[in-house]
């Protein structure tokens, strides 16, 4: 299975300012893009506070949640739509492709990241970098890894936006 990081980020690596920071900063073409690419996955795996932050799955493919404790979070939204587990990463990837899945996106927040990062599970990083400093907030990840990436493409999303694709060599 294709496990793919996708994150915006600022000109200093930041994801956001804090936990709860609303990623409205990443602007439309951003937004458009990872629409896209979590779509043509099918599904998009993130943290609770990510989803907190969020509020809600985005439609047209599974939204996981890894949280700690999976029981406790009801649920209006139909299984095949949103999962709330506490899984091992390599677990869940195996559940995903029993189901079907092929490809997944990671999409945050940074201890999910480590999470697949520290297994060695993540194939490619693809990062929009957002014309913005925050100076202070959340990183991609928040332990020293040792990642040793390959670039694949540069490429600009609109007049302010550029997009970087990097290969995982493992």
């Amino acid at each position: 299975m294709k496990v793919t990081l996708l994150m915006a980020i600022t000109l200093d690596g930041k994801i956001a300012q804090s936990s709860d920071h609303f990623p409205d900063w990443t602007g439309k073409a951003d937004k458009k893009f990872f629409m896209q690419e979590t779509k043509k996955a099918g599904c998009l795996i993130m943290g609770s506070s990510t989803y907190d932050t969020i509020g809600k799955p985005l439609p047209g493919r599974k939204n996981v949640i890894l949280t700690r404790k999976p029981k406790s979070r009801d649920s209006e939204y139909d299984e095949a739509e949103l999962e709330f587990t506490d899984a091992k990463p390599q677990e869940l990837l195996d559940q995903l492709s029993n189901e079907g899945f092929k490809a997944v996106v990671l999409g945050g927040g940074a201890q999910i990241n480590t999470l697949f990062a520290t297994e060695n599970l993540i194939d490619e990083i693809i990062l929009t970098i957002s014309p913005l400093v925050f100076g202070s907030g959340l990183s991609l990840f928040n332990e020293a890894l040792d990642l040793k990436l390959e670039l694949q493409e540069v490429s600009t999303l609109d007049e302010n936006l550029v997009c970087v694709r990097y290969k995982v060599l493992k």
